[in-house]
């Protein structure tokens, strides 16, 4: 009755994971195919000097969600980033334009959603790629004699990887376990693990760490995951009574029930968000930036975007605080869920029920800036760790911020789908006390 063991008795859940693994296995395949055209003895050889020199802010962090995928200049090197960075755009042109929301509201309006957004992502690659190109270049690991043909072949080669990542996502959502996109951004998390681990483990060795500052920082670390865990489960409940209501010979209503509210109602999308909204033009600043010839305010403009520099985590604050506001008002509208209530002839006790939007409000108001908070302390812990304790930028990502909060959601959103298969097919589950929760990222 091992829970482990129950897995691969369930011939669903079986085959739902062997189809995740196969195709996280393509994906990792796919980045590290370097793409062609590039020098992969010279491009190895400047990760490595910058390596030595420290020197690799930049490059650590568009490796960040795509398992060193970048480093490698792969078909897959910007993963599903400009996927992301498209769907933030195109909720902010909802808000803009409420034609365009009146549109998305009617018959078959997600799957024209979907396909305004794939355009746009392709739109968005080819800006990246194009990036890309000038980076090669000012970097000198192009192979290609005709500079033209490398850019157009590279924006060809970039931008169909991204999206077959894509696809490869909605995959995992349709016929896998957890969901698609998160599950590529976790893959790509994990997979600079060892790597991490291997150059903390040398530079203790070394002398360069003291022993004594990795184990107080692994036990923060532990800590902090407990905290997240703890944080994420968290939830309002708001009361909600219903009147009886009599339709033909039938009874309704009657019932008293609740309306969940998570202490974090946008869990981790602000970060994700946020993080996305600065890649794109970190991106440009950096490739133009590394051009010797290039203007002097590219390259200011380039210092204040280092991610370990104070400038750009105090806008990282300000972005997540931002979208942590905007995203829960979209997907936690007061107007739309006390029309709701009404509607249904249910009543918030103690309060009117005029007053019923205002109440709701109120609470979520009070739950969105304490949670913002805490996401922006999660998101600035690398750059704290990085500082104090010294440890390599590649250690103290996963340590803190976007990392660790994707890597416990997609755990803890994975599991919960494994444990509902189990308990549908009378099997025992992960938990033997208490419930695993979905995150729904």
């Amino acid at each position: 009755m091992n829970s482990i063991a129950n897995m691969f008795k369930v011939k669903e859940l079986r085959a739902r994971l062997f189809f995740t693994i196969v195709v996280l296995a393509v994906y990792r395949l796919g980045c590290v195919l370097t793409i062609p055209g590039v020098d992969a003895a010279a491009l190895f050889e400047y990760f490595n000097n910058l390596a030595a020199q420290n020197n690799n802010a930049f490059a650590s962090y568009m490796d960040f969600f795509v398992g060193g995928a970048f480093s490698n200049f792969s078909v897959f090197m910007l993963g599903v980033m400009p996927y992301i960075s498209t769907q933030i755009i195109m909720q902010l042109l909802l808000i803009i334009f409420p034609s365009m929301k009146r549109a998305v509201m009617e018959e078959g309006g997600q799957q024209r959603m979907q396909m305004w957004t794939r355009t746009g992502t392709i739109l968005v690659c080819v800006i990246q790629s194009f990036a890309v190109t000038i980076y090669a270049k000012n970097i000198g690991v192009i192979s290609l004699n005709n500079e033209i043909a490398f850019k157009l072949l590279a924006i060809l080669t970039v931008t169909t990887g991204s999206m077959v990542t894509v696809w490869l996502g909605d995959q995992i959502t349709a016929r896998g376990l957890g969901n698609g996109i998160s599950i590529m951004i976790f893959a790509g998390i994990v997979a600079r693990m060892p790597s991490a681990v291997a150059e903390l483990v040398e530079q203790v060795r070394n002398g360069q760490l003291n022993i004594v500052f990795v184990i107080v920082a692994l036990v923060v670390f532990v800590g902090i995951i407990a905290l997240v865990v703890f944080e994420e489960s968290g939830e309002r409940k708001i009361p909600v009574n219903y009147a009886k209501r009599v339709v033909g010979r039938k009874m309704y209503g009657g019932q008293n029930t609740y309306i969940p509210f998570k202490v974090n109602p946008s869990n981790v999308i602000p970060l994700i968000f946020a993080s996305s909204f600065l890649t794109l033009p970190l991106q440009l600043v950096s490739s133009i930036a590394s051009n010797s010839g290039a203007a002097r305010w590219v390259q200011k403009l380039a210092v204040i975007l280092n991610p370990t520099g104070v400038w750009y985590n105090v806008l990282l604050v300000v972005l997540i605080i931002f979208f942590a506001y905007f995203y829960t008002q979209v997907t936690l509208n007061p107007t739309e869920i006390a029309k709701q209530i009404r509607e249904n002839g249910g009543s918030i006790p103690g309060v009117r029920t005029d007053k019923t939007e205002e109440h709701l409000q109120k609470i979520l108001n009070r739950l969105i800036l304490p949670g913002a908070l805490f996401l922006a302390v999660i998101a600035i812990l690398p750059t704290i760790i990085q500082l104090v304790f010294k440890f390599p930028q590649s250690v103290a990502m996963l340590m803190g911020g976007t990392s660790l909060i994707i890597m416990v959601g997609v755990d803890l959103d994975t599991m919960s789908q494994i444990e509902a298969l189990l308990r549908m097919h009378h099997m025992d589950g992960f938990m033997k006390k208490g419930r695993v929760r979905s995150r729904n990222l």
